[in-house]
C-alpha cells in the first residue's frame, strides 16, 4: 500500500456531537428533522432521522451538507444568487440536481479550514437553519 496522508477530516465523534446538539435544537422546537454531518471530501459521515421527520428530507439533509461543502458556504447564501434574475441561476441544477440552494446547509470549520458540514432538512427553512446553527456551533 503507497504511504500517504488522507485529507483532514470531520471525526465520527465530532459528528456526532453535532447531530446531538441539532437533534437537541430540534426537539426543543418541537420540529423533528433530518440530520447529515459530511466529511470534507462532501461523504456522508452520520446520519439521523429523527422520529416524525419527513422520509423525502433525508437526501434534501445530506444534499444541503453537501452544497455547503461544495461551495464553501452556507446554503442560504446561494439562495438569493441562484433565483431566476441572479448571477448564477440554474446552479441547482448542477451536478446531477444534487445541489440545494436554500438555508439548512453549514460548513463545519476548525482553525479557518472546513472539515466537514450539516445539512438539515423537513421544518421550515427557518427551522431547518436554526437546527444547523445549532449543530455547527457544537463543533
Amino acid at each position: 500500500m503507497a504511504n500517504g496522508t488522507v485529507l483532514e477530516t470531520i471525526t465520527l465523534e465530532e459528528a456526532r456531537r453535532v447531530i446531538d446538539a441539532a437533534e437537541a435544537k430540534a426537539t426543543e422546537i418541537g420540529q423533528p428533522m433530518d440530520i447529515a454531518v459530511v466529511d470534507a471530501g462532501g461523504n456522508l459521515k452520520a446520519h439521523v432521522r429523527m422520529d416524525g421527520a419527513n422520509i423525502g428530507s433525508i437526501t434534501i439533509a445530506i444534499n444541503k451538507a453537501y452544497t455547503s461543502i461544495a461551495f464553501q458556504c452556507e446554503t442560504g447564501d446561494l439562495q438569493e444568487l441562484t433565483r431566476p434574475e441572479g448571477s448564477i441561476f440554474g446552479l441547482s441544477d448542477a451536478h446531477g440536481g444534487r445541489l440545494a440552494v436554500f438555508p439548512g446547509g453549514i460548513p463545519l470549520v476548525r482553525d479557518g479550514h472546513i472539515m466537514g458540514a450539516i445539512g438539515v432538512s423537513t421544518g421550515s427553512i427557518e427551522q431547518d437553519q436554526d437546527v444547523a446553527t445549532a449543530g455547527a456551533a457544537a463543533y
